[in-house]
C-alpha cells in the first residue's frame, strides 16, 4: 500500500492530524455497522479531530438495531486509528472526507457486548494466545442495475455473462472508477470481471488477517455504492434480486497461519492438506447448518440457496467439483486454503467471520474428521442417489435456519450472549413480517382460482 493512505503502520495522533491539514479534510466519518453489517456514520467536522481521538464522541444507542431497542443507553465511537483512510476526491460526496471504523463502548468505557466488530476482536485475541491466526479473501459478487422510482430493476444488458466485456461504456467506467478508487485506498485487488448472470461483477479482494479483511469487506461495500450512485447505477448485494438467474454469492477464502507458515499445509499428507485443514473441514461440515443464518441472514439468501444455480446446496466437500460447499483451490504451500462457498454478501462480516473462525478453532480442538471428499458434480445426482449417499442439505429457509441456530454450541459462543439473543430475536421478527406478506407471485397464481 502507497499513496495517501499508507496504512502499513499505526499512524500516531500526530501524524493524522498532519495528513488531515495536507489533504485539507473537511470532514470526518465515524463508520461502525449495527448487528445487521448495515453501515452506520457520524460526520464530523475535521477541527473536532482531537475529541475523536480521545474517544469522546458519544451517541445514543436505543435507535440501533440490536444495539437494545428502547432502552436509552449512551454508547462511545472508538476510533481503530489502524483503519485512517483518506477517500479518494474524484466523488463529490466524498470530497475532503476521511474515516475511521469504530469501535463501540459502553459510558464507562469497556467494549459494549453488542458491538459486532469488538466482538470479533475478542475472537482473535483468544485465537492469538492458542498460537493461530486467521486470514480470509472474499470473493464479493455484486449487481450493478438501472432501478426505478420503485426500486423495479429497468432492463438493459442482458445478455452479457461470464468474462464478457460491458457492451455499455458506462458500465466499465463505474467498474473502473471502482477499481481505481480501492487502489488508491491501498487495497490489494487481486481481479475484477463479469459474473454469470446479466448486470453482475466480482470483485476479489487479497487475503487479509480477518479483522483487517471484515474492515475491507464493509468498505468495499460503501465506497462501491456511493461511486455507483455518482453513475447513475444502483450497486445491489442483494443475493438473489432477479428471478431465473444466479445469485450473488461471497466466496470465503480461509486460511490458518502461526504467524510464519500457513498451517492447512502438509506435503506429506493426502491432498497437501494437514490434520489442522482436515479438522477446520469436518467442524465446518458438521457446524453449518447452525451457522447458516449468519452468513445467509436474509429471507431472499434462500432463494440463492437453490439446485441449478451454482450455489452450494449439499453440505460435502470436494478437491474437484465447484458444486461442494467447502472446495479446496489446487494452489498449495503458501496459498493452500479452503474455500467456503454458502455465505452471501447480506451477512455482517464481522459475525461471519467470527462465527467461521470458532468453527475452525473447535474441529482442531475436537479432532473432527470430515467424511470422504465427494468428487461428482452433486447438481446432476438424482434426490435418490443424494438419500442413499446419505448426503445433507443446508437450511430451506430463514425459519429453519434460525431454528438450527438455537441449538448450536458454535455459535452461541462466537457471538456471546448478547448477540446471539438479539440476533435471533431481530431475525424471528423479520421471518414474522415475511411470512404474512401477500406477493404479487401469489396473487397471480391464486386470486382466480
Amino acid at each position: 500500500m502507497h499513496g495517501i493512505n499508507d496504512n502499513h503502520h499505526m499512524l500516531s495522533d500526530l501524524e493524522i492530524k498532519k495528513k488531515i491539514k495536507e489533504n485539507n479534510i473537511k470532514t470526518i466519518y465515524l463508520q461502525f455497522v449495527d448487528i445487521h453489517g448495515h453501515i452506520k456514520t457520524l460526520a464530523m467536522p475535521s477541527n473536532q479531530i482531537e475529541t475523536i481521538l480521545n474517544g469522546e464522541i458519544m451517541f445514543d444507542g436505543s435507535s440501533i438495531s440490536g444495539f437494545r431497542e428502547n432502552e436509552t443507553m449512551d454508547l462511545r465511537l472508538c476510533p481503530d486509528k489502524e483503519t485512517f483512510l483518506i477517500f479518494p476526491f474524484k466523488f463529490s460526496k466524498l470530497q475532503y472526507t476521511a474515516r475511521f471504523i469504530c469501535d463501540i463502548h459502553n459510558a464507562d468505557n469497556t467494549p459494549f457486548a453488542g458491538c459486532p466488530r469488538s466482538n470479533l476482536k475478542k475472537i482473535v485475541e483468544k485465537a492469538k494466545e492458542l498460537g493461530y491466526k486467521m486470514q480470509i479473501g472474499p470473493e464479493v459478487e455484486f449487481f450493478l442495475l438501472k432501478t426505478d422510482a420503485e426500486n423495479n430493476i429497468i432492463p438493459g444488458d442482458e445478455k452479457t455473462g461470464y468474462y464478457d466485456a460491458n457492451r455499455c461504456h458506462k458500465y466499465d467506467d463505474t467498474l473502473l472508477q471502482i477499481l481505481t478508487a480501492l487502489q488508491e485506498m491501498g487495497f490489494e485487488v487481486e481481479a475484477l470481471h463479469h459474473e454469470g448472470a446479466p448486470f453482475q461483477h466480482e470483485v476479489d479482494l487479497g487475503h487479509e488477517d480477518i479483522l483487517k479483511s471484515a474492515d475491507n469487506l464493509i468498505t468495499f461495500k460503501f465506497v462501491t455504492k456511493v461511486i455507483a450512485d455518482v453513475f447513475g447505477f444502483k450497486a445491489s448485494f442483494m443475493p438473489k434480486p432477479i428471478y431465473g438467474q444466479n445469485g450473488s454469492g461471497l466466496h470465503l477464502n480461509i486460511s490458518l497461519t502461526d504467524g510464519k507458515k500457513n498451517l492447512f499445509f502438509d506435503e506429506m499428507s493426502e491432498h497437501k492438506l494437514s490434520e489442522k485443514a482436515m479438522y477446520s473441514i469436518g467442524s465446518l461440515l458438521k457446524n453449518i447448518k447452525g451457522i447458516t443464518a449468519v452468513l445467509n441472514p436474509t429471507v431472499n439468501s434462500y432463494k440463492r440457496l437453490v439446485k441449478d444455480y451454482e450455489a452450494p446446496i449439499y453440505i460435502v466437500w470436494s478437491v474437484v467439483t465447484r458444486s461442494a460447499l467447502v472446495r479446496i483451490p489446487s494452489k498449495r504451500g503458501k496459498s493452500t486454503r479452503l474455500e467456503l462457498r454458502s455465505p452471501d454478501c447480506a451477512t455482517n462480516p464481522y459475525l461471519a467471520f467470527a462465527v467461521i473462525f470458532q468453527t475452525c478453532l473447535d474441529g482442531i480442538r475436537n479432532k473432527i474428521d470430515p467424511p470422504k471428499p465427494v468428487e461428482k458434480n452433486l447438481f446432476l445426482l438424482s434426490s435418490n442417489e443424494i438419500k442413499q449417499r446419505k448426503i445433507k442439505s443446508l437450511p430451506r429457509n430463514m425459519f429453519t435456519a434460525l431454528d438450527e441456530m438455537e441449538k448450536s454450541f458454535v455459535s452461541k459462543a462466537a457471538l456471546g450472549d448478547y448477540i446471539f439473543e438479539e440476533f435471533i430475536t431481530s431475525k424471528k421478527k423479520e421471518w414474522n413480517d415475511y411470512r404474512k406478506q401477500v406477493t404479487p407471485w401469489e396473487l397471480k397464481k391464486y386470486l382466480d382460482v
